[in-house]
């Protein structure tokens, strides 16, 4: 890989590292999850909008993976974030990676060795262990909402798997159309005072938002998917664990994240999982970052 995409790349994973960051701090002053991500969800679609046409031929199984990789996805990865530490997140969500290659064996007939069977297992593990709360015997409800959100983008990124007609900046569209809709109903059922929230985070919820549509998913995703067609799946898909590292980096220093033996440890086997599964992977699953 040249040096100049190197540098190009991490700047990418860090862009998603920071957008972890950035949206803790909207919560935190006030800007209501599910409500942030509907108003998201109308930045992308009208950025994007020259992208949405002509439909697809499987306009339906595109519009599903669209939902779920989108505001299924983000919707529960923006509440995640609100109840849980960015840097326990973003190492949950990278059970995205064991998921889509267990569906992909179950829904697309593929065929795993003992070398996957055990990074999934390794990825598993260290999840679980991030999610544990030995104190209170109990799992972390914010970090039960990332494993969630990983599993729906699993299910979407095997549904996508299986459309190649569609180019990312339409995908990207859709994303942001098919999640406007049943965010703003989500908010309206689970949420209250989002006009209120809104206005106490000010100016730090219209930056998040801003920096969260058109920086990391428009911009940021546009220039992985380019990425993903120019070098080898399995490369790629080993940079991007940098994503994961340095959320964490910056949770600690930026929020006060916690990060102790028991992180280290669940953080160590999850990412050692996953890179078992990516290289032996001929390409990476979707890795949308909230």
């Amino acid at each position: 890989m040249q040096h100049r995409d190197f540098l190009l790349l991490a700047t990418v994973c860090l862009i998603w590292a920071a957008n972890a960051i950035v949206c803790k701090l909207a919560f935190e002053a006030g800007a209501p999850p599910l409500f942030y991500a509907a108003i998201r969800s109308i930045l992308i679609a009208v950025a994007v909008s020259p992208w949405l046409f002509p439909l697809p031929r499987r306009f339906w199984r595109m519009a599903t993976a669209a939902f779920l990789m989108g505001s299924a996805t983000f919707g529960l990865s923006f509440a995640a974030i609100a109840l849980a530490d960015p840097s326990g997140v973003a190492i949950v969500q990278q059970l995205n990676v064991p998921v889509t290659t267990l569906l992909s064996v179950l829904i697309l007939g593929e065929v795993i060795r003992w070398r996957r069977v055990t990074g999934i297992c390794m990825a598993f593990a260290g999840a679980v262990l991030v999610m544990w709360h030995p104190e209170h015997a109990s799992l972390d409800p914010g970090l039960v909402l990332a494993a969630v959100a990983a599993v729906a983008s699993s299910f979407g990124a095997i549904m996508l798997k299986q459309i190649s007609e569609v180019k990312p900046l339409q995908f990207q569209a859709w994303v942001g159309v098919t999640g406007i809709l049943p965010m703003f109903a989500a908010s309206m059922l689970f949420e209250t005072n989002q006009i209120e929230g809104v206005r106490a985070a000010g100016w730090i919820f219209v930056g998040a938002v801003v920096f969260s549509a058109l920086i990391v998913s428009v911009t940021a995703h546009t220039i992985y998917y380019r990425f993903v067609q120019k070098y080898e799946a399995s490369l790629i898909a080993s940079l991007m664990l940098m994503s994961p590292v340095f959320t964490v980096i910056l949770g600690v220093l930026v929020t006060g994240d916690t990060f102790d033996t028991r992180m280290a440890v669940g953080s160590l086997l999850a990412i050692t999982g996953v890179l078992i599964i990516i290289r032996r992977s001929k390409r990476p699953p979707f890795r949308p970052n909230p």
